[in-house]
């Protein structure tokens, strides 16, 4: 039988249990010092499996479509950090400060991959360009995001952290050496982690368990929960409900008034809207080593799984309108009446894509 639609996925439902098992059993002492380690190994061997596993020749097919590029990287990197300092006077009475603060994390966020090219394949998108777009995203995010944080998230807030060069440095040591070391090993394993995308899955989502295990644990610990109040929480849903209604807007009227294609406009807004969790998890752990780390992933968890449904049925629409357009041009050239599209191989699509 076919999944509902309105069930979560299974990662965001590990996710639930995940945040429900730290908030009534987090790790103490050397349990945490345990699970610290273990999750900063697990972030290292994710990125180095991403590093052996991204194809060069995918990302270089779609590099020369530089206006389509701009206009993402000024979305994910400009216009997303604006909004959240401009709807700062809105959104600080609707949630805490410590949430405003994952808030402002959220908009320095690199975009996602995975479910960037996937809801663009699905809704009949440019494909190549979307594979060269997110894939820059994530890799040059590891050097934006950290001075972002300190431009928008320290300085604008007033919050605690260590200079944006030294978290730079520390992302570079944990994150991006790891990611050139699976880079520099693709020609030797390349082909066997093509073989094992599942063991890339389970590490993947393994280290995002565990960062949100050991993050949750240690505000469980603080007493997270009893500084959050239940308004505050809605509030946030409505919070991230707004930053994404603005980005969709932003991203599709700025890519018909440049003129792009209707294939061109499906990759700007899937690539411009999207804020990835699998790089802002392991991001907040170097950057908010000291700080409120539960409350700033909290957003991100949220935004998460609202772009992936919205997104959802976005595509589809655009999947819907393509056929249109291309059965209304059939009928005008005197051919033959298009067949029933088979939705199979889309809502295949759909179901990878939950990151």
């Amino acid at each position: 039988m076919a999944r509902p639609r309105y069930l979560p996925d299974n990662f965001t439902l590990m996710l639930v249990t995940t945040v429900a098992l730290a908030s009534f059993l987090p790790a103490h002492g050397e349990g945490e010092v345990a699970f610290n380690l273990l999750t900063n190994v697990a972030i290292a061997a994710l990125f180095f499996l991403h590093g052996a596993k991204l194809s060069r020749e995918a990302v270089l097919a779609g590099a020369t479509h530089w206006r389509l590029h701009l206009l993402v990287f000024g979305s994910t990197f400009a216009v997303f950090p604006i909004v959240g300092l401009a709807l700062k006077p809105v959104l600080s009475w609707m949630v805490t400060p410590e949430l405003y603060l994952g808030i402002l994390f959220l908009c320095t966020l690199p975009a996602t991959v995975q479910s960037a090219i996937a809801f663009t394949s699905i809704a009949r998108g440019n494909v190549p360009a979307a594979v060269c777009s997110a894939s820059a995203s994530s890799l040059f995010g590891i050097f934006i995001t950290p001075l972002l944080v300190g431009l928008v998230v320290i300085h604008h807030n007033g919050a605690s952290g260590t200079s944006p060069f030294d978290s730079i440095g520390n992302i570079m040591l944990q994150l991006l050496v790891p990611f050139i070391a699976g880079q520099v090993s693709r020609k030797a394993i390349g082909k066997w982690v093509e073989r094992n995308r599942a063991l890339l899955k389970i590490v993947d989502q393994g280290s995002i368990l565990l960062v949100v295990y050991t993050a949750f644990s240690e505000a469980v610990n603080t007493g997270l929960w009893h500084q959050i109040p239940p308004l505050a929480l809605v509030g946030l849903l409505g919070c991230c409900a707004v930053i994404l209604a603005i980005m969709l807007g932003f991203t599709t009227y700025s890519a018909r008034w440049l003129g792009f294609s209707r294939e061109d406009e499906i990759t700007i807004v899937f690539c411009g809207s999207k804020k990835s969790l699998a790089s802002g998890i392991p991001m907040a752990k170097v950057l908010f080593a000291t700080g409120p780390l539960g409350a700033i992933v909290l957003p991100l968890m949220l935004f998460h799984q609202m772009q992936l449904m919205v997104c959802a049925v976005l595509a589809q629409r655009y999947a819907n309108r393509q056929r249109a357009a291309q059965a209304g041009k059939r009928v005008r050239a005197g051919g033959p009446k298009p067949a029933v599209a088979d939705t199979k191989s889309e809502s295949g699509a759909n179901a990878g894509a939950g990151r």
